[in-house]
């Protein structure tokens, strides 16, 4: 059926339905058709008012189609249906062309329920078949299609990491750290030691009355242990004229003199079992004094700083928890940046 109304100077609205009758839940189509000249503003209703038991399905408008004279047909398309059995009078349709209102014809649909269907052998009819409207169904939960099983996943590192996180830190708390506190030591100069050594040698008179050989390598043993700490080359290992020869490269040749004769008569006594006088005795403990006095250094730090020493086992505990530390740092990192990507995941998905 075709119904049409003219509107002012050149402009036609026709609307025209597919069927005037339909099987319940079946479709029609509503056509409304617009001649206006082409550079015109068409509106068609997307929701036009219907009648109780009548759905609009969907609205759709084709691109305009020129057909001369600057004129264009304009088209809408209208889906309807019902599950009602009833006859309806569709009401006429508003389209606005250029800002004003024209009006459709009103149509007329009837929608009829199928007949002569037996139930018996519905599987084996042919005709129409009414199912009758569906209801809401549920949508099927696929955590693998749907995308979830990456934040499930994810989830499940998160809890591993954080239980190897707490476990570490317990094993940190127990390495409890071993410390030690540098401390200051005074130490005893080179000339400050030999002074000694030779204060004990000068209060023990006997030996070098009893025991003249014992006397001079104790002597000799002192200047010996001073040369090296004092020049850093070692004179416990060498002889008396290697001793000499060494030192006269970096002292002045007439101040060893009184040195020379000093370790002369030590080895006449220790290998020739030369026989001395005790003021001769005096004389070279006071010429091993003069030695000391002229070549000391006095501008030596006698107070230095002692670092903390760690035996093996303190080495490895302070070891392991500076390891562990790391490690607790780094996984708690780690896991927070995890809990960052589930919650976005998560929100990216619902």
């Amino acid at each position: 059926m075709v119904g049409a109304i003219c509107a002012k100077a050149q402009v036609t609205v026709e609307s025209e339905i597919s069927s005037m009758e339909m099987l319940v839940g079946e479709q029609v189509a509503v056509t409304v058709t617009v001649t206006a000249p082409d550079t015109s503003r068409v509106q068609f209703p997307t929701e036009a008012l219907m009648p109780k038991g009548i759905e609009v399905l969907n609205a759709a408008q084709s691109p305009v189609e020129e057909i001369g004279d600057g004129m264009g047909i304009f088209v809408c398309q209208l889906i309807l249906t019902s599950w009602d059995e009833g006859l309806y009078y569709l009401p006429p349709l508003n389209v606005m062309v250029n800002g004003k209102e024209h009006k459709t014809t009103q149509l007329a649909l009837k929608v009829l329920l199928p007949e002569n269907i037996d139930t018996t052998y519905v599987d084996e009819y042919e005709g129409p078949k009414y199912y009758g409207p569906k209801d809401v169904q549920s949508q099927p939960f696929d955590w693998i299609a749907d995308g979830w099983y990456i934040p499930t996943i994810m989830a499940a590192a998160l809890l591993a990491l954080l239980v190897l996180t707490i476990w570490l830190y317990n094993r940190m708390r127990k390495n409890k750290p071993i410390i030690r506190q540098s401390g200051v030591v005074r130490r005893v100069l080179p000339h400050q030691r030999a002074m000694a050594a030779i204060d004990a040698i000068k209060a023990d008179r006997t030996v070098a009355a009893t025991d003249t050989k014992a006397y001079y390598t104790r002597l000799t043993d002192t200047l010996r242990l001073y040369i090296n700490e004092r020049y850093g080359f070692n004179a416990m290992e060498m002889t008396s004229s290697e001793i000499i020869d060494k030192l006269m490269a970096v002292n002045d040749p007439s101040a060893l003199n009184e040195l020379r004769e000093l370790f002369l008569t030590a080895d006449l006594v220790k290998f020739a079992k030369y026989a001395t006088q005790m003021n001769e005795n005096d004389a070279n403990l006071l010429r091993a004094v003069d030695f000391i006095g002229k070549t000391k250094q006095d501008n030596q730090e006698a107070v230095v700083k002692e670092l903390p020493k760690y035996t093996t086992q303190e080495q490895h505990v302070n070891r392991v928890r500076r390891l562990l530390k790391t490690l607790v740092i780094i996984l708690g990192i780690f896991c927070i940046l995890l809990f960052v990507a589930i919650v976005i995941t998560i929100i990216m998905l619902m």
